[in-house]
């Protein structure tokens, strides 16, 4: 009996068992849920942890996300620059979460070189901005993606080719020879690849340091300003993600090149009466050039990546493609780039890790550029009898060969351009947590790049030329830049009584670069299919230019200490010094110490702001600093001999004479700086904004010297000179509509200013008119005469301003003297030109995001007020407005009897060369624009349904419109083209020296586009 009731009891214990575990399990169900931040932003990559237990997630691109768990769980929500969040669960089965910034993105984690700081605690000069943000103008890399989004940070294109990266100034023009380009930070090591080599995809955030009291960290590498990129990486508890962007579309030319049309040329020729029709040229042919070269082309990127973490390992690997087509027939850019990044703790002490960054570019037809195009007259028939195209064309005084899609396409064999480079660039570190002493970290980087480059070129016989019979040329370059950097830190950080946080960072650091390269051409290749592969068969002349081949090896060694101590998030102060040691200079200068101090007081924590509810931020901040420049090509301490052939009788010797002197006092270039800037932000929030103003002062600039002929010397490099840099910057960034359930608007405006002077040159001298140097003014001028208007008839004093001249030709300003009656004592002359500023008053830019529901509709914008902008398709300097029927013109309103208000001169009038007398006058033009530069209108789908069967995280589709309008342009008004410049002032046009090389102007390069684009965004 007793037997029996164990048993009944066993088995109703056991039942009882059965029926909680089963009430147990049938309570487990799928958690589903949206987190956003407090705008409302949905917030993708949020850790969503079931405490307790080892199940986690993270929210998709749209902030959804699912995940199993009991009533009474608790979720944890976790996300870098936000306060992390614990929810019980009852009963419901949908949970939204807001996110609280903390200290409402006061305290977001800015990266400021060799550390992280809250935001609130800043006191230099620093401007973030997100990769989710910069990825709203899609790039082939991130200056595009920057142009207008930071203030004092100019971005300005140097190519429209593809792939081209553009020119970066941070708060202006410093040096007159050395470097001027930024100091790039790629994951903690400065990087030493091309801007471009860098997935605008990969990156997590770039930070901007621009005063001294930031820079100064970096010591002489960031002389210019620092952009340190943050890629993305895993997260702590993450589960394995994979993220796959893509976006293809159609690139369409923005504008033609204003060429006149058949009739119109013909009317300026009978007006200019200097030539008759060619052998191919008739009256009644119309042909657009421009329209038998262009075609559409195609831009596309694809990207792969996953991501993820344990409690002691977080990882992100990634892949990508990305192809760029021009609009001419055989120039387009290929990149393919793989990174990776692993962190790994090792017990409870010790961190290691690495990332990599690897890319393999191919650029090909960068050689073609359209002046053929533009200059070959409409009325010239490129067609043989049968349809087939000509060869050549025969114009009344030139010949040009035809060139269009057809014939480019055509050539196989005979023509190839091509530029091949692949990077790695490597970080390895290890950090470990110093036992006995709270706060104390040793950490050691080490950098391994590599880049290599090879070029190869080869033009058949009589193509692209005139001259049928024309011999082929092929040429090869090579190049091999390797460098090596090691950085040992040691860090202390800690807080004291919770008010008192103080940050101490010690570092020891060197490095090496090593580059060489190599070009050489040949004549005469005996067959197409050679090409540029083996140069020993050349029939014709082999060139191995010693002015072609370069080698060089650098050092730098470096110690810093930095101390920021910040009390109470209210007393703020950072104190920076460095000692830097170049092998670029000489013998007892390659040393110098420069400090740094920077302090802020953020006022909205004192007493008497306390209880002000609409004020959120009050931070007054100011920062003295120094930092000095040593980019100067190596070896410019010893002098340089220069080679030349002699012939003695029938022996041939090479002599060797001095072309630039050696300078045994070779020291560093200083500037010292000062920011004084007010940080504030209003209304919970919901308008955050900075000023800035700035002055910078560079002296002992490294300057190349010009010695007289006499000396037989040609220039040597030395310490000489002065300039000077002041500048406003404001910024403003403003949630206005804030409704999660409804319509979410955002904005984002940013101003700035600087001005540029010249204070000093090498011996007292005002002037430099060689270089365009004038003491007193911006480095960037122009040094020409000043087109006033036209002379017209009547005008008094054309004869003697003028002796020779008509009327119709450019008048000019005359700047000498006059006698008692009125009258010019001379005619205009070299001393009547003027200095011409091309810096614009201010620019800046502004971007909007609206939200609705799943809806999402953005754009971003860039503006320039003011300054001169160069265009030498209207200049004498393209020849492509003669005003003489000689080759086809640039539409131009032109001076006739009949027509005598109009802006430019009579054809055929007095001349200079082949060009109307001050026809380069006629080139330069207002600035100012409104670019329109992306509009985007995106759908994220919520991962219910259909995404959530399929594994689907998060899903967004979008389409873009890039370059789509331009506003408030004088030159487009004119000209319908894109007023950004797309040459360097020596490239793209007929006469190459007429501006400085450091001068930005449009040239008949790769024409603008306008890309229309579809993308695609989905994480599983």
């Amino acid at each position: 009996m007793r037997s029996t009731c164990q048993l009944l009891r066993s088995f109703i214990l056991l039942l009882l068992l059965f029926v909680g575990v089963g009430e147990l399990f049938a309570q487990e169900r799928l958690i589903q849920g949206r987190v956003a931040s407090q705008s409302g932003e949905p917030l993708a990559g949020v850790s969503v942890h079931v405490k307790g237990t080892d199940r986690n997630t993270s929210s998709g691109s749209d902030g959804r996300f699912s995940i199993e768990a009991n009533p009474g769980s608790v979720l944890v929500f976790t996300y870098i620059g936000f306060n992390p969040q614990e929810r019980v669960l009852g009963d419901e089965t949908d949970v939204q979460v807001t996110l609280a910034a903390t200290d409402a993105q006061l305290d977001e984690v800015v990266v400021v070189g060799y550390g992280t700081q809250r935001k609130e605690a800043i006191t230099g000069s620093v401007a973030s901005i997100s990769g989710e943000k910069m990825n709203e103008v899609p790039a082939a890399n991130i200056t595009q993606a920057l142009q207008g989004r930071v203030a004092g940070v100019q971005m300005t294109q140097t190519s429209s080719k593809p792939g081209a990266a553009m020119q970066i100034r941070i708060r202006g023009t410093r040096s007159l020879n050395a470097s001027n380009d930024p100091l790039v930070v790629l994951d903690g090591i400065p990087f030493a690849g091309s801007i471009g080599d860098i997935n605008p995809i990969d990156i997590k955030s770039v930070d901007i340091l621009k005063d001294a009291s930031a820079t100064a960290i970096y010591g002489s590498r960031g002389a210019n300003g620092v952009i340190l990129v943050t890629t993305h990486k895993g997260y702590t508890g993450q589960e394995a993600r994979v993220t796959f962007n893509s976006y293809t579309g159609l690139k369409t030319l923005f504008a033609r090149y204003p060429m006149m049309n058949g009739a119109e040329f013909v009317e300026l020729r009978k007006a200019a009466n200097l030539y008759q029709n060619g052998e191919d040229e008739t009256d009644d042919v119309n042909v657009d050039w421009q329209d038998l070269l262009y075609k559409n082309g195609i831009m596309t990127s694809q990207d792969l990546s996953v991501s993820g973490g344990t409690e002691k390992t977080i990882y992100n690997f990634s892949t990508g493609y990305f192809r760029d087509e021009a609009v001419l027939p055989g120039q387009n850019f290929d990149r393919f780039s793989l990174r990776g990044s692993l962190d790994q703790k090792i017990g409870e002490r010790i961190r290691v890790g690495f990332s990599t960054n690897n890319n393999y570019s191919v650029n090909r037809g960068g050689n073609l550029g359209v002046y053929t195009t533009l200059s070959t007259t409409p009325i010239a028939n490129p067609y043989n009898e049968d349809g087939s195209f000509k060869n050549i064309v025969r114009m009344a005084q030139d010949n040009h060969w035809v060139y269009s899609r057809e014939t480019i396409e055509n050539l196989g064999n005979k023509w190839v351009d091509m530029a091949k480079g692949f990077g790695s660039y490597n970080t390895f570190f290890g950090e470990i947590d110093i036992p006995g002493i709270e706060g104390l970290k040793y950490r050691a980087n080490v950098g391994l790049n590599f880049r290599t480059t090879n070029g190869g070129a080869y033009t058949g016989e009589g193509i692209f030329s005139s001259e049928i019979n024309n011999p082929s040329t092929a040429s090869i370059n090579n190049s091999l830049h390797t460098q090596w950097t090691v950085e040992n830190l040691l860090t202390y950080d800690r807080t004291f009584a919770e008010k008192h946080n103080l940050n101490v960072v010690g570092l020891y650091s060197a490095e090496q670069i090593r580059y060489n390269s190599s070009h050489v051409s040949a004549l005469h290749i005996p067959a197409d299919q050679f090409q540029f592969y083996n140069l020993g068969h050349a029939t014709g002349e082999i060139t191995v230019d010693p002015n072609n081949q370069d080698y060089y090896k650098t050092g730098l060694m470096s110690w810093m200490a930095r101390a920021m101590y910040d009390y109470d998030g209210r007393y703020m102060v950072s104190a920076t010094i460095r000692t830097d040691g170049s092998s670029r200079l000489a013998p007892g200068k390659k040393w110098h110490a420069y400090p740094a101090i920077s302090a802020g007081w953020n006022a909205k924590r004192e007493a008497f702001l306390s209880d002000v509810a609409w004020l959120d931020l009050l931070k007054v901040r100011v920062g003295y600093g120094q930092t000095s420049n040593q980019s100067v090509a190596p070896y410019k301490t010893l002098g340089q001999l220069s080679t030349r052939p002699y012939n003695f009788a029938d022996e041939f010797a090479i002599g060797y004479y001095v072309t630039e002197l050696p300078n045994a006092a070779l020291g560093w270039e200083y500037t010292k700086t000062w920011n004084y800037a007010v940080d504030f932000a209003l209304l919970n929030n919901r308008l955050r904004g900075t000023f800035e103003y700035y002055t910078q002062h560079t002296k002992d600039l490294l300057l190349s010297v010009g010695l007289p002929a006499s000396s037989g010397v040609g220039s040597y490099m030395g310490n000489i000179g002065e300039t000077q840099n002041k500048g406003f910057e404001f910024s403003l960034d403003g949630l206005i509509l804030d409704n999660p359930d409804g319509l979410t608007w955002e904005a984002g405006f940013n101003l700035y200013l600087n001005r540029n002077k010249l204070l000093a040159l090498s011996s007292g001298r005002l002037r430099d008119e060689g270089n365009w140097w004038f003491v007193g003014h911006p480095i960037d001028v122009i040094f020409d005469y000043e087109k006033i208007g036209l002379w017209q008839e009547g005008d008094p004093y054309l004869d003697i301003l003028e002796p020779g001249g008509n009327v119709g030709m450019i008048k000019v300003k005359y700047t000498g003297e006059y006698d008692a009656s009125g009258t010019p004592v001379r005619q205009i002359n070299a001393d009547d030109r003027q200095i011409i500023d091309v810096n614009p008053r201010f620019e800046g830019g502004f971007n909007t995001r609206l939200a609705f529901k799943g809806f999402d509709l953005g754009l971003v914008a860039a503006f320039k007020k003011g300054g001169t902008l160069i265009s030498s398709l209207y200049s004498s300097a393209s020849y492509l407005n003669l005003m003489s029927g000689r080759r086809n013109n640039v539409k131009v309103d032109y001076w006739t009897p009949e027509n005598t208000d109009a802006k430019y001169p009579k054809p055929g009038g007095i001349a200079s060369g082949d060009n109307p007398k001050y026809g380069s006058t006629l080139g330069y033009f207002d600035a100012s624009y409104l670019k329109i530069r992306t509009i985007s209108l995106g759908y994220n789908f919520s991962n219910e349904g259909w995404l959530q069967r399929a594994g689907i995280g998060g899903l967004r589709i979008y389409g873009t419109i890039q370059n789509p309008f331009v506003l408030f342009s004088p030159y487009h008004r004119e000209s319908g083209m894109d007023p950004e410049p797309n040459s360097r002032g020596d490239e793209n046009q007929a006469v190459t020296s007429a501006y400085q090389n450091r001068l930005l102007l449009i040239g008949t390069n790769t024409p603008a586009n306008r890309n229309y684009l579809i993308g695609l965004n989905v994480s599983f």
